[in-house]
């Protein structure tokens, strides 16, 4: 299986620069997973596909300001340090640019009250840094970072909550879980009324989930490690929703693979740790009846997520049908319900 049997050809004037007017106005595609069959509502009317004795599963995580501007102590040059993961305490795995000079040992400088020191490079050519701080790291950091955007959106966001899930709570991401961008309260409560339960999970996206794909073999990529958790109340109320014969419907590729990581048996386990689960075609599900999702990039593991999920020609078939139809694709742009 080859990395460009899932590319798609895409308008640039497609990808969505700025969020809808309003969460949950933003257009729904919802197919089939079986037959392929699509219908073409708003986010809204997510509700109506939705029944009584359902489990909808979030990630709740929060994205960091997780870019930080420095300068190397030594010689004063600009560095950019882009936080991925915290290791332990202080140590973060981060990304560097530039990063050939950025060896062992290099100190660099943000401001008074924070700095760091590149403790040893990665596998996947970033650096462990330890961070050195007078006061609060993350109050430092809300003050310091930045918010990073993907690099295919150049317009300023005027409101940062925007590029945040309104249940957003753990905070440890570096990108956002951009399928749940769509919700709102009024929508989560509309849910609920309808007889679904809604339930939490734990994924920070990293580099794993957007980190692009450099090899054209699909089972030679290797996805880097990202950090989950779930709760035994999420444990207990999933495994109670397929007990009773209710469906399971993930909001978002990193809550599939937060549950797909947990899960054994078909039942999901509570506990927190690291994965590198890679899901493309040929996958078998352990939980999943239904996902929520956006548009992904072409040749994505996002893309190969969703192609095992209902089909490489189902996905490709209503890849092609929203871009006839203008639909507004990536992060900011619209979603698909796949059931």
């Amino acid at each position: 299986m080859l990395v460009s049997d899932f590319d798609y050809a895409l308008p640039e004037e497609l990808i969505a620069q700025t969020p809808a007017p309003r969460r949950d106005h933003s257009r729904l595609l919802v197919l089939g997973r079986r037959d392929g069959r699509m219908a073409h509502r708003r986010f809204y009317e997510l509700a109506d596909y939705i029944q009584p004795g359902d489990t909808l599963v979030f990630n709740d995580t929060r994205v960091i300001p997780a870019r930080l501007i420095g300068a190397k102590t030594d010689t004063g040059g600009k560095v950019e340090v882009f936080l991925l993961n915290r290791l332990a305490g202080d140590t973060w795995e981060t990304l560097v640019k530039p990063g050939k000079k950025a060896r062992p040992g290099t100190a660099i400088r943000f401001s008074d009250e924070l700095s760091c020191e590149i403790v040893s490079g990665t596998d996947f050519g970033g650096r462990v840094v330890r961070f050195v701080f007078d006061g609060v790291f993350e109050t430092i950091l809300d003050r310091l970072g930045e918010t990073p955007l993907p690099p295919y959106i150049h317009e300023t966001l005027a409101d940062k909550e925007r590029y945040q899930t309104v249940y957003a709570r753990e905070r440890g991401s570096a990108a956002a879980p951009t399928a749940g961008l769509h919700f709102t309260p009024e929508l989560l409560a509309r849910l609920k009324e309808k007889g679904a339960e809604l339930a939490f999970v734990t994924l920070h996206v990293g580099l794993g989930t957007f980190r692009p794909v450099s090899v054209e073999d699909v089972s030679q990529h290797i996805m880097h490690r990202e950090y989950y958790s779930v709760s035994p109340d999420t444990a207990a109320i999933i495994n109670r929703t397929r007990e009773r014969g209710g469906r399971v419907i993930a909001v978002g590729t990193t809550s599939v693979r937060t549950l797909e990581s947990a899960a054994a048996d078909g039942k999901v386990s509570p506990g927190s740790g690291w994965t590198e689960i890679f899901i493309y075609p040929g996958y078998q599900f352990k939980l999943i009846d239904g996902l929520v999702t956006n548009f992904h990039l072409p040749k994505s593991t996002l893309l190969m997520l969703i192609s095992a999920f209902a089909g490489r020609d189902n996905i490709l078939a209503a890849y092609r049908e929203a871009v006839a139809r203008r639909y507004r694709f990536f992060s900011f742009g619209d979603a698909m319900l796949i059931i």
